[in-house]
């Protein structure tokens, strides 16, 4: 709640005459003990009297105040934000022109529906999530910027109920009804706002007349959605108005990425590595995430054997990774890295010991985009026996060391920040 400007105005002007009277309180007490004659004379009359007259003021003042004060109505509802601010690193290096152009097309082209698309690990989300956040910084008309996770397994519900969550329809009761009513009850709010759909991974062609969202048309002030996928060809099933193929980064921003996860120590711990690092970043075919994933695996080497062993690996096909099975590939999926297997072997490999590995691996066993709760992760572990402290406080601690090391190692996201998920 937020007080009415009228309000806030009287307040103010309240303040400022208790002020006043708090330093003639002070000043009438140094007058009383200025009085002789048995307090019943001043030894300065024109002082005296000049006081009286400032508190005689004063208090017409106050009762003038209190007569004011009377409202029917004191503070009103603050308005939410039309978007909810997405943790996320700052702008990753090479991706703020393309952030750019994406913008101006939501705020000053006639575009209704864009579409993003390119390989996995290219930086999509990220991208979409500053395209999010920018809506917090930015002054638009737009009512509602709703984010929505739609993936592999394609169900238009759990799209209503994200939907129906921003816009406050939804409760158990709304929850339960079929979607055939909830799409009337979204089309119903929703047509009279102006508002934007971010959807993050589609698979195939998600049916907006279905979900309930009014059909952007290619007009300026007409409702926006943009999504990401890694195929152009489900831009074409989208009708987008607009698409635009996520660019790798060039070498030079590539190099100056995996600069920063390795670390000026690093590189710099051999005369030789600086250019093997060129070499190793150059095989990560300027995909962020790779670059990212990588370069936090090599922080720690600091000779030359071990960064030419990192090229070898990198440069070795999946299928000669030995050990390279099922639970490697479902890592892949759950990581959206499926395409760069040697990259996620690699990193796979640097992680500490086999303890985290089997923790990393455990994750595998969750539903692509799947939010999971920390706690009940570690608890995972803990039934598992991964974890090998001698209580249960310590084991607790393991784990939440654990989750650091592999949140670091970017191999794990935290996507939800204050509802402690990753």
């Amino acid at each position: 709640m937020s007080r009415l400007n009228q309000v806030q105005g009287w307040v103010s002007r309240v303040e400022a005459v208790k002020a006043e009277a708090d330093q003639l309180i002070r000043v009438g007490s140094q007058e009383i003990q200025r009085l002789c004659l048995g307090s019943y004379c001043s030894k300065n009359c024109r002082s005296s009297y000049d006081l009286g007259k400032k508190v005689t003021k004063k208090l017409q003042l106050v009762e003038t105040l209190m007569g004011e004060g009377i409202f029917e109505v004191v503070a009103e509802k603050v308005p939410e934000p039309a978007a909810t601010e997405r943790p996320t690193e700052p702008t990753v290096i090479g991706l703020q022109s393309q952030l750019e152009q994406v913008w101006r097309c939501l705020v000053e082209e006639p575009a209704g529906i864009v579409g993003l698309y390119r390989m996995g690990g290219v930086g999509k989300t990220t991208l979409l999530t500053h395209i999010n956040n920018k809506f917090l910084e930015s002054t638009t008309n737009f009512n509602y910027v709703i984010w929505v996770v739609v993936s592999k397994d394609l169900r238009h519900e759990n799209i209503q109920d994200t939907i129906g969550e921003k816009i406050g329809l939804l409760n158990d009761t709304w929850k339960n009804r079929r979607i055939e009513q909830k799409a009337l009850d979204i089309f119903r709010i929703l047509k009279e706002k102006k508002f934007v759909l971010l959807l993050d991974d589609l698979w195939q062609r998600v049916d907006l007349t279905k979900v309930g969202v009014p059909l952007p048309g290619p007009q300026n002030n007409a409702p926006k959605v943009v999504f990401t996928t890694r195929s152009e060809e489900v831009c074409g099933l989208m009708e987008a108005h607009k698409k635009f193929k996520v660019a790798c980064l060039s070498d030079i921003d590539a190099w100056e990425l995996f600069r920063q996860k390795v670390g000026e120590e690093a590189l710099h711990s051999h005369p030789d590595i600086v250019e093997l690092a060129h070499t190793v970043a150059k095989e990560c075919g300027g995909l962020p995430l790779a670059l990212i994933t990588t370069g936090r695996a090599m922080a720690c080497k600091k000779t030359p054997e071990e960064w030419t062993y990192a090229i070898e690996v990198l440069r070795t096909s999946s299928s000669q990774f030995p050990g390279l099975g099922n639970e490697i590939l479902a890592l892949a999926s759950i990581l959206k890295f499926s395409q760069h297997l040697p990259l996620l072997k690699f990193s796979y490999d640097s992680l500490p010991n086999d303890t985290i590995r089997s923790c990393l691996l455990y994750c595998s066993l969750y539903p692509k985009d799947y939010c999971i709760s920390k706690e009940n992760l570690i608890d995972c572990w803990i039934g598992e026996g991964f974890l090998s402290e001698r209580d249960r406080f310590g084991e607790q601690n393991q784990g939440y060391h654990i989750l650091g090391i592999l949140l670091h190692a970017c191999v794990l996201e935290t996507l939800f920040l204050y509802f402690n998920q990753i």
